[in-house]
């Protein structure tokens, strides 16, 4: 891990806003270009597409290179998947389906070495420089990984108080396509429902300090929660941003350039 790497991202969050995107691509040349191109961060979805805990060492790699954070959401609160996917180089996950306390808690017992938690020790793994590193400074170093817990459904906010007491987490992501679909209007993630669900538990964790996170479409989006103090917005997945430049292309060379 380049702890320079996760320090800068740390501050600029702070100061906020910070900018990314979802990536289902298995190419790492995708990864670099979204680095280049000034993402802050980028997850590596787990989740929804190809990509197995195999084949990502290479995104982080990538994601290393052109200095960009990569973040893994891991496809559920798994205590293997949480664990193998910061061993191969993760510097944080993104865990979803939370829904109680005692689901963060296991999260972080999980993702945090002792004392902060119970993860499996091993510092023969990507993470800790192949056993390069002082052991105690790959344990030390590791605890400062992201943890972040995605809240999408009706139970999250059924038990939201109780989920914000918990200490160890860094963001809270809400979910609005899986929130649109628990409060009945599947999809439509800008529903007046959804927008003043969403603006509760932004206001909910601003009153205790927490950094805010959520998925965007459009950049018009990003900045309507932006303005209300969410500070981690992951706008578009990589393939859906290749469609959109690939069609505004080809519409512009069938037209003349016109």
């Amino acid at each position: 891990m380049n702890n320079k790497l996760l320090q800068a991202f740390k501050t600029k969050i702070q100061e906020g806003p910070v900018f990314g995107a979802f990536s289902k691509a298995s190419d790492p040349g995708i990864i670099e270009v979204m680095g280049h191109g000034g993402f802050d961060f980028v997850i590596i979805d787990l989740e929804h597409g190809p990509n197995t805990i195999e084949t990502v060492q290479n995104l982080i790699r990538a994601a290393e290179i052109s200095g960009i954070l990569p973040l893994i959401r891991v496809p559920e609160d798994n205590d293997e998947m949480i664990g193998k996917s910061l061993d191969v180089g993760a510097y944080g996950v993104q865990v979803p389906q939370i829904t109680d306390p005692d689901t963060v808690n296991r999260v972080i017992k999980t993702a945090r070495f002792y004392p902060e938690g119970a993860r499996g020790l091993c510092r023969y793994v990507r993470a800790g420089g192949y056993s390069s590193m002082d052991k105690n400074d790959y344990f030390r170093e590791a605890n400062e990984s992201i943890i972040v817990i995605q809240l999408e459904g009706k139970a999250a906010l059924d038990n939201l108080d109780e989920i914000l007491e918990v200490e160890g987490f860094d963001i809270v992501f809400v979910g609005p396509y899986d929130l649109s679909q628990s409060l009945g209007v599947p999809g439509e993630i800008e529903h007046p429902t959804v927008i003043s669900t969403i603006r509760k538990i932004v206001a909910a964790c601003l009153a205790k300090g927490i950094s805010v996170g959520t998925f965007t479409d459009t950049p018009k989006q990003a900045a309507m929660w932006t303005d209300q103090g969410i500070k981690y917005i992951a706008n578009a997945v990589d393939m859906g941003i290749f469609y959109n430049a690939v069609s505004e292309l080809v519409s512009e060379l069938k037209s003349g350039g016109e």
